[in-house]
């Protein structure tokens, strides 16, 4: 049983997004309160209802389209690929990637914190990327990012992050410690079945499954808001608190499913601890988005009492006002008034408006 809640029941500031193709464009309101809407009890096996929201926040996101069927798995023997296998190496005793993130966030006294993810190699960081981190900080020129990547801590991923440096923007790329990381979690049990061969870790590329579960485990220590790179940012985020994003809604608006491209979390929230145990207990490498969008799904769509965590879930305009199924029609010239002109019309108004 799950409160329900109506988007016409609803006052909010907007902030602004657009999105063409892969460049993602992010509506946030800042500085506003939705309002308080009655708690309504229904029961909704196919679909959960939207939870009370109060505080502040749009964005928008398109999904790339990607199978859904199953995958055969990886033959018992030999489960990781030889790549993967230096990612289960033993952390550093040392503690310094805790000591890397908390002496930057502490010696830039930070307003606020983001972090992304980038598990690709350094070559494919491309202007599509550069373009978010510069909105980024353009409208939250108080924010310190950090990017948890491998190959972007390295003097050639320091050049690339270069030109913002060079404006006083507060930016690190850090090699993330997995074993630091998830340590005291529920997926610590899972990444020591991974590595010693007693789960499958499926045929996703396995580094697709560890951003997954790097954005929930940084989340869960540090707090703070996770951003895909694919986002550009018109707005101020620091509004943001205990936010995540519906994807798509019923005729009766409410949520069926929900996102993990944005994420906003204090510090060692309990919602984000069950997002932990969730990917460990139902870890699954062989459906795409198991064990992130639809994670983050199934766990909301359990909780009985969702007014004690304290959570904002945001309407799908503000987060994907057009599916990744039609994104390719902002590509084609339209024939007449069709809906790419409408939708493009809503957003620029609502741009020039806030």
């Amino acid at each position: 049983m799950l409160e329900s809640w109506r988007f016409s029941h609803m006052k909010f500031n907007l902030f602004t997004t657009i999105t063409l193709a892969s460049i993602i464009l992010v509506l946030i309101f800042a500085d506003s309160i939705f309002s308080k809407v009655p708690i309504q009890f229904e029961n909704l096996s196919d679909h959960p209802n939207l939870l009370q929201t109060h505080q502040a926040a749009r964005m928008l996101k398109i999904t790339s389209a990607a199978g859904f069927e199953k995958i055969p798995l990886r033959p018992e023997r030999n489960l990781l690929k030889p790549e993967e296998l230096r990612i289960f190496s033993e952390s550093d005793p040392t503690g310094r990637f805790d000591s890397r993130v908390r002496g930057f966030l502490r010696g830039n006294q930070c307003r606020f914190q983001a972090f992304m993810t980038w598990i690709s190699p350094l070559d494919s960081y491309g202007e599509r990327e550069f373009s978010g981190l510069e909105t980024l900080f353009e409208t939250n020129p108080s924010i310190c990012l950090i990017i948890l990547s491998e190959t972007m801590d390295s003097d050639k991923g320091l050049k690339i992050l270069e030109p913002l440096l060079e404006r006083g923007f507060r930016v690190r790329a850090m090699a993330p410690d997995l074993w630091d990381l998830i340590r005291n979690t529920p997926a610590e049990i899972w990444f020591n079945e991974i590595k010693n061969g007693i789960r499958n870790p499926g045929e996703i590329p396995l580094p697709q499954n560890l951003s997954n579960l790097i954005r929930l485990a940084v989340l869960y220590k540090y707090g703070g808001i996770y951003l895909d790179t694919d986002f550009i940012i018109l707005k101020s985020l620091e509004g943001l608190r205990n936010s995540i994003g519906a994807q798509s809604v019923d005729l009766f608006g409410n949520w069926t499913r929900l996102n993990n491209a944005v994420l906003v979390f204090d510090r060692n929230h309990p919602l984000v601890y069950k997002f932990l145990e969730e990917f460990a207990s139902n870890f699954d490498g062989n459906v795409w988005g198991h064990n992130g969008p639809y994670l983050v799904s199934r766990v909301v769509e359990k909780l009985d009492r969702a007014e004690e965590f304290n959570l904002t879930i945001l309407p799908p305009m503000a987060f994907y006002p057009v599916s990744w199924t039609r994104v390719t029609g902002y590509f084609a010239r339209p024939s007449g008034r069709g809906w790419q002109s409408t939708r493009g019309q809503r957003i620029s108004a609502k741009t020039r408006t806030y």
